[in-house]
């Protein structure tokens, strides 16, 4: 049986590999995939991706404006008595309010998602969640009306981002918008 130092210095794989001129580059010549924008760091690589902060938050950024509107959606659901003393004209606004409210929602879930059914579908979700949150809440209750005047402001937001002509920002608009290779 052969020594283990026998596999380093006679034939061994570092030996058999192929050297700098079997790709076909002289020296001092440097194929496109090995270009650099700095010593060290390839253009798409992990690290310069990470250190523009693109390659891990780029998913997270379009939610953060959703996150913090379901945030204040919930907080006007935590209190306990939002009457005005207006009669007819309070329930007139409040609902008016609910359908704006959940308009701006369903805007901002366009944009994170990019298609009209998910979005509508995870805003009459939140709707929902947030009826049945308000039926825990002291002085409030939840109602299948509220969620159907949810749904509706929901679409509403959903419309209007879409007629606005904006390109969508979630993952399905970065694939739907991304430049075609030539074959």
């Amino acid at each position: 049986m052969g020594s283990a130092a026998g596999l380093l210095t006679r034939g061994s794989l570092f030996r058999r590999l192929p050297g700098p001129r079997a790709s076909g580059a002289s020296a001092g010549e440097r194929l496109p995939s090995q270009r650099r924008d700095r010593p060290g760091l390839a253009p798409g690589s992990l690290t310069v991706l990470r250190s523009r902060g693109r390659a891990y938050h780029a998913p997270v950024r379009p939610w953060l404006p959703v996150i913090a509107w379901a945030a204040v959606i919930f907080a006007f659901s935590s209190v306990p008595g939002l009457a005005t003393g207006l009669g007819t004209w309070d329930l007139v606004l409040r609902k008016l309010a609910h359908a704006a409210e959940y308009a701006l929602l369903g805007a901002l879930l366009m944009r994170a998602v990019g298609r009209e059914w998910p979005a509508w579908a995870l805003g009459v979700l939140y709707a929902a969640s947030d009826e049945l949150h308000q039926h825990f809440v002291a002085g409030r209750h939840g109602a299948p009306l509220d969620v159907a005047i949810d749904a509706a402001g929901v679409a509403l937001g959903v419309l209007v981002w879409r007629l606005r002509g904006s390109e969508p920002r979630g993952e399905a608009g970065r694939r739907a918008n991304a430049p075609r290779r030539a074959r």
